[in-house]
């Protein structure tokens, strides 16, 4: 993996800002539907079939959206850091792939492959999301948490949407809940680590962070010294005490046997 240039971390951010595509597309093609369309009840990919005038439009952006995924965490990868780091390409891998299959195969094309796409994007984009926030998490703090909630509501409402509990929100609303938070969450990483490296400075969560853990290495550095003081001088009271050289003892061989104020034991 290269290094982390500002002109990679440039293109990645933008990379990865450009999935709001999806938003444009998509109320494009609601705009153009023929006949009544809700958000809440009808599904995101009906805007992709057959009878949706706007089809070619919402596929192509399906289609787009998995290069934007994919290139925006090659681009990126140097930037993160952690484990996990290791673990968001790989998850965003699924959900790019899972996209692409969403757009090359319409919901009244081949159900099943675009079924498979559906889920592989929604579980794949959830849980490639709590891997991003904790990659990113050295860089803000705030950063992070943000994209760990939108990672759970994702994961929460991808559960609800793939068992049908779909009455408070209904079908449609349930799905875009699930779907939205991944571009949006890419889209506000990019922009943070620009930001934060076109300023040429560390957050302040970062800062604040990093010098917490140095109060707590310090701590534990001073707890070390003292348990190892009181060990040594521990080691060398025992050492007096076998050897016969306590404070008080007298050599018996320095006694004069004629002195009778000396002790009684050792007298001759």
């Amino acid at each position: 993996m290269g290094p982390v240039t500002s002109t990679r971390l440039r293109w990645g951010a933008l990379t990865w800002l450009l999935t709001l595509q999806f938003f444009v597309a998509e109320a494009v093609a609601e705009a153009r539907y023929a006949g009544a369309y809700s958000r809440v009840d009808d599904v995101i990919s009906a805007l992709g079939a057959s009878d949706s005038p706007a089809r070619q439009l919402m596929n192509a952006s399906f289609v787009v959206q998995a290069a934007l995924f994919v290139g925006g965490a090659l681009l990126l990868r140097p930037a993160l850091r952690g484990g996990a780091a290791r673990v968001v390409p790989v998850l965003l891998g699924a959900a790019a792939l899972g996209v692409l299959l969403v757009g090359v195969f319409p919901t009244d094309g081949n159900g099943s492959l675009h079924a498979v796409g559906a889920v592989l994007y929604l579980v794949g984009g959830g849980l490639g999301l709590v891997a991003l926030a904790y990659a990113v998490r050295p860089h803000s703090e705030t950063l992070g948490t943000i994209v760990v909630l939108l990672g759970m509501l994702a994961i929460a409402t991808t559960i609800f949407f793939l068992t049908g509990v779909t009455g408070f929100l209904g079908e449609g609303g349930t799905e875009r809940a699930a779907a939205y938070p991944l571009p949006l969450g890419l889209a506000l990483t990019g922009v943070v680590l620009w930001w934060t490296d076109r300023r040429g400075e560390e957050s302040p969560d970062a800062t604040s962070l990093r010098a917490e853990r140095a109060r707590e290495q310090t701590r534990r550095a001073e707890q070390a010294r003292a348990r190892d003081a009181a060990l040594e001088s521990a080691g060398r009271r025992d050492a007096g005490t076998a050897g016969g050289t306590t404070p008080g003892d007298t050599d018996p061989d320095d006694t004069d046997p004629e002195d009778y104020w000396g002790p009684s034991g050792r007298r001759g």
